[in-house]
């Protein structure tokens, strides 16, 4: 029988990653050059990019992508989670900057239309509603403001928390024998969305898919990290040779989908990509 789902509460303390500090500020690099390139703001400082909006990162754990964004020029800078270790770690290092608050996502302490930027990123699947999450996002996002996603797919081969392939494919109690038979775990938590399922959760979003441009220019939006070593290099180089559309047929397994999203319609403000985001079918 399959454990029932319950909040990580002290996920920094289960999980090693949420402190590694280098990692962790390589992505918040990705999340701000996107973000600078749909907001038109690529040209800018790297001081300035998010310069006059209040911005909140959602599932901020230790702190370390919302001191990035305080340091790309936001207004006002918020970290929100309930992993109350992760929360002190960050408030001890970052908080003359960023005000951190321990809150669920699905009640967050802000009124409504008060945000302008939102970060959720790679956080959905350890939540245990994130329909709830979503909707009050929703609820708080501005009007012309925008949310970043970073969105882990159940259709890739790869498990990215326990390295077995397949994993996410599996009905909970599967998956649950699976991580123990490997050692990996007591029971699999997370609970992943297919690309479907991913764009009826944002149904009240207008979304634009940043994978791709991500994918084939990793210099110019900090993404380096996607291309490790001599055999990344390579399969940066497949992407590049691979026609577009064996490459739009290719989404529904893509690992992670990098998307933007907003309240209103609204297109990217930037310019000069080899693969154009594109937006996301309503569902």
């Amino acid at each position: 029988m399959s454990v029932q789902r319950a909040a990580q509460l002290e996920y920094s303390e289960l999980q090693a990653a949420m402190l590694d500090e280098g990692k962790r500020r390589r992505k918040a690099a990705k999340i701000i050059a996107v973000l600078a390139h749909f907001l038109g703001r690529d040209a800018a400082e790297p001081g300035d990019v998010l310069s006059g909006l209040t911005v909140a990162d959602v599932g901020c754990s230790a702190g370390f992508i919302a001191d990035e964004l305080a340091a790309a020029g936001a207004s006002r800078t918020l970290g929100v989670d309930i992993d109350v270790p992760g929360l002190r770690k960050a408030a001890e290092r970052f908080g003359s900057r960023v005000g951190f608050v321990c809150s669920d996502g699905g009640a967050l302490p802000f009124p409504d239309g008060s945000v302008d930027v939102l970060v959720f990123n790679h956080i959905y699947e350890h939540v245990v509603d994130p329909d709830a999450v979503i909707a009050d996002m929703h609820r708080v996002l501005s009007d012309d403001g925008v949310l970043y996603l970073g969105l882990g797919n159940k259709l890739g081969v790869m498990e990215p928390h326990y390295k077995l392939p397949f994993l996410s494919y599996l009905p909970p109690a599967a998956a649950d024998r699976y991580v123990r038979a490997f050692g990996r775990a007591d029971n699999y938590y997370e609970r992943f969305r297919t690309r479907a399922g991913l764009r009826r959760m944002l149904a009240d979003f207008h979304v634009w898919d940043y994978t791709f441009p991500v994918l084939a220019s990793p210099e110019r939006f900090a993404g380096g990290e996607l291309f490790p070593g001599p055999a990344g290099r390579a399969a940066k180089g497949a992407l590049e040779r691979t026609p577009r559309p064996a490459l739009k047929a290719l989404l529904p397994v893509v690992p992670t989908y990098l998307w933007v999203a907003t309240k209103t319609p609204r297109r990217p403000l930037g310019a000069g990509l080899p693969q154009p985001p594109e937006a996301v079918p309503t569902p």
